[in-house]
């Protein structure tokens, strides 16, 4: 698709700024909604539960993809100073873990099953030699291959809840947003990529007791092992992307959980 396009004659499509090419703001008349190209099945039970901004219609183009309208919510992303401590935030991922419904559709529509050593393997194929030559991350890579924690029954998970993933209407509801990352895996993987990112060390017990679990060692060890898995995945991203400036940011956020 290109710039400002119309689309069936009604809506003009304008890409939105920092998208991967793949979203628009969609406008026909006085009506405006969120499109998105190719979004995953999944998408229309998130908007029946409510995690999701409801999902209006969608239509089949004739390339074979397939476009999503979602309503067009005027709020704000929550930002890396307000994810840790907004209450919603563990509300939704409480209610997303803990459903077996969302579980069985994400299934049913054949969304990727992720145990621990998928993810290990997703950073160690085809990693670029200049990650292999730090030090620093080789540690961690040996830390996380040898602690692989053992596997557990498989939760609806969406894969990247980083903040500008996390959208607050002007109404106040929350919701999470971005779904291509979605999968069947442990919750830990979500809660690692919190609590590393967004949440002080000193305050994952609080956290994880209003999220409702145990902070006995099984679950902390889980979650420090998905926490660090993350960010290495992370820095494989940028890597390849040449963005070193996010490459040393992702390392330096690491580094405050993993001393070595």
């Amino acid at each position: 698709m290109e710039a400002n396009l119309k689309f069936d004659n009604k809506w003009l499509l304008q890409p939105i700024a920092g998208d991967t090419g793949q979203a628009y703001m969609g406008t026909s008349d006085n009506e405006k909604m969120f499109i998105k190209r190719n979004s995953p099945p999944f998408l229309a039970i998130l908007s029946r539960e409510g995690i999701a901004p409801k999902l209006m219609w969608t239509k089949r183009l004739g390339n074979g993809d397939v476009l999503t309208a979602q309503e067009w919510l005027d709020g704000d992303l929550l930002t890396s100073e307000n994810l840790g401590n907004h209450l919603g935030v563990v509300q939704i991922l409480q209610h997303l873990h803990g459903s077996e419904n969302l579980a069985d559709m994400l299934e049913k529509v054949g969304g990727k099953k992720m145990q621990p050593l998928d993810f290990l393997s997703s950073y160690i194929t085809d990693l670029p030699f200049g990650l292999k030559d730090n030090k620093y991350l080789e540690s961690i890579l040996e830390y996380l291959e040898h602690y692989i924690p053992e596997p557990v029954p498989l939760s609806a998970c969406h894969g990247d809840p980083i903040h500008n993933n996390w959208l607050q209407a002007a109404d106040g509801h929350l919701y999470l947003v971005d779904w291509d990352s979605s999968m069947l895996a442990d919750p830990a993987s979500d809660l690692g990529t919190i609590l590393g990112r967004y949440v002080d060390h000193d305050d994952w017990t609080t956290w994880l007791h209003q999220y409702g679990i145990p902070n006995n060692k099984e679950n902390m060890d889980r979650i420090y092992w998905y926490c660090g898995m993350n960010f290495l995945l992370r820095i494989k991203h940028y890597y390849l992307q040449g963005n070193f400036k996010q490459v040393n940011k992702e390392i330096a956020l690491l580094k405050k959980i993993f001393i070595y």
